[in-house]
Order: structure tokens, then C-alpha cells, then sequence
């Protein structure tokens, strides 16, 4: 941390205690559907392999079967929040009001990322914003397709339905049937329904109701305790998406170069109020997709 000009070690170690003490409970919203990946640098190369090959009967010899090498290139973005009290302002404060301020710098690094990840879904359909995933595609595209792979047939995760029963019913099953780069079944099991504020009593019916949502006929709802859903205001009102949270793979990451810290203070005797102290709080991090078959564009 860089300090400049005359701020007192108190105010500092204030600072940095309010700004560590600070609740993270809504961090793991984003991490229902994004895994954190550390960067060593400026930008890396995330290098991963496809599936590993099924076995071959080798009575009469081993077969040499490939593997698809998967590449991202990845970068952080900058981002601050600088706090500014007047001199005046601490030296009457009996309320903590410095403390709270910085409380309330590291709350809001998180909410920032969870803004950015459910934005990130939003977005899916475009790489403007938040680039493409591995295959050169936008997150949601009709022609997936692992290149240099051994399974070469497009593979499709984007849909334009109205959240109800009977659509939900399609596209998890569409969901649950997508293809590894060998050709196999990837096994991954759909169990997070992720909706706009607008949509939240739709998602309800289906995924908390022991019975069939508008039947007569008393149905068994099988997605009741399987599936969970979770609201967010990041999304268009329409927008619904259907996600296999439980996996080892996520459909996004946040590549994270430095969390977020106290990074300096300095004071400023000309302003006015006695002079103002500010203090600088910054991180380096991004949103980029991960694993497509993750997720499943419902409707936007």
C-alpha cells in the first residue's frame, strides 16, 4: 500500500479493518455458476484439454486415441472505489463512519462481481462485451463445436422459450444430452433455474411444487427438491437459464489478478472542510466464459 501526505496510522489501520470485516454472504450467488481462476500475470493462456476417450477393447492391441487441446487467452480488467472524508468530518465522527465506508467499498466489490456475472449470461448471445468461449463462439450459439475434435457435429445451447412446465420440460432435457468433443455423454445434471425478478412465481411452480403446476390431474413434479432456483436483477424480464451448477466445470469464470485491498490513501490539505483524506480501494479482475454445456439459454 502507497501512503501519501499526512494520514495518521489509525485512520489507515481503520480503514483496513472495516474493509476486512466486511460480510461476504452474497459472494457465493456467483459462484453457483462461476469458478475463480488466479492469474500470474497481465494475461494468460488458459490451456485445458477436451474429454478423455472412452475405452477401446485392446485384445487385439492398443488403440491411440486423441485428446482436443482447448485455449483462452484471459485478462483482468482495473477497477477502484476512492473514499473521500474531510479532515473536519473524522475529527467530529462518533459513529465509525470511516469503518463503514470501507465495509461498505468491500460489499460492493462483491456485488460488483456478481453484477458482472449474471450481466455475462445476459449477454451470452454476443461477444462484445465479455468475448467468446473456447471455440471462437458466443456463450450461447447454435453451432458449438470443439475444434481439431473427434465429434465434429454442432451442438446447440440457446432457445427463444417462455419460461413455463412445458417448455422447462424440453430444454432440460435438451440439457441434459450434451455431447463431450468425444462424443460421449457428459453426464452433467441441470439443477440450478436461473430467472428475472419478473418471472420468480413461474420458477417457483416449477421447481417448488410437489405437484404438476396447472394440471388437473394431480401429476408428480420431478423437478421439485432436484431443481433450485435463484432470482437476480441482472437479467432481462423475459430471460430464464438453466444451468448444471453442480459440476466440476462452470460455465463462467472471474480471473482474478488481485483482490480487492486498500491499496493507498493520501491527504489533500487545500480542499476545503479542513483538508480531505481519501482512500483508494482497487482490484484487478474480469468475466469470461468457461464450459458452454454448462448452460442453457431458456429465453432472453
Amino acid at each position: 500500500m502507497i501512503n501519501s501526505g499526512n494520514v495518521p496510522g489509525h485512520l489507515i489501520a481503520s480503514a483496513r479493518t472495516g474493509f476486512l470485516r466486511s460480510s461476504k454472504a452474497i459472494a457465493p450467488l456467483w459462484s453457483r455458476i462461476a469458478q475463480q481462476v488466479n492469474l500470474a500475470g497481465a494475461s494468460e493462456d488458459l490451456v485445458d484439454l477436451g474429454a478423455p476417450p472412452m475405452p477401446k477393447n485392446s485384445k487385439n492391441g492398443l488403440t491411440v486415441q486423441g485428446m482436443s487441446e482447448r485455449l483462452l487467452r484471459v485478462a483482468p480488467v482495473d477497477w477502484d472505489i476512492t473514499v473521500g472524508i474531510s479532515h473536519n468530518a473524522i475529527q467530529d465522527d462518533r459513529t465509525g463512519t470511516l469503518e463503514s465506508k470501507a465495509r461498505m467499498a468491500r460489499e460492493n466489490f462483491d456485488k460488483h462481481v456478481n453484477k458482472l456475472v449474471f450481466e455475462a449470461i445476459n449477454e451470452g448471445a454476443s461477444v462484445d462485451r465479455f468475448g467468446a468461449c473456447y471455440d471462437g463462439l458466443s456463450l450461447f450459439n447454435a453451432n458449438h463445436v470443439d475444434k481439431g475434435a473427434a465429434y465434429q457435429t454442432v451442438q446447440s445451447n440457446v432457445n427463444t422459450s417462455t419460461l413455463s412446465l412445458s417448455n422447462f420440460k424440453s430444454i432440460y432435457a435438451s440439457s441434459s444430452l450434451y455431447l463431450d468433443d468425444q462424443g460421449e455423454q457428459t453426464g452433467y445434471v441441470p439443477n440450478l433455474l436461473i430467472v428475472s425478478p419478473a418471472l420468480e412465481y413461474d420458477a417457483s411452480q416449477i421447481t417448488t411444487n410437489n405437484q404438476a403446476a396447472g394440471t388437473s390431474n394431480r401429476d408428480i413434479n420431478p423437478y421439485n427438491g432436484k431443481v433450485e432456483h435463484i432470482v437476480v436483477p441482472w437479467i432481462d424480464s423475459t430471460a430464464w437459464f438453466l444451468v448444471a451448477g453442480g459440476e466440476g466445470v462452470k460455465p463462467l469464470m472471474v480471473v482474478m489478478r488481485e483482490e480487492p485491498n486498500l491499496q493507498s490513501t493520501w491527504f489533500d490539505p487545500e480542499k476545503a472542510d479542513g483538508g480531505m483524506y481519501y482512500f483508494k480501494f482497487y482490484a484487478r479482475y474480469n468475466v469470461q466464459y468457461g464450459d458452454w454445456r454448462a448452460i442453457t439459454q431458456g429465453n432472453t
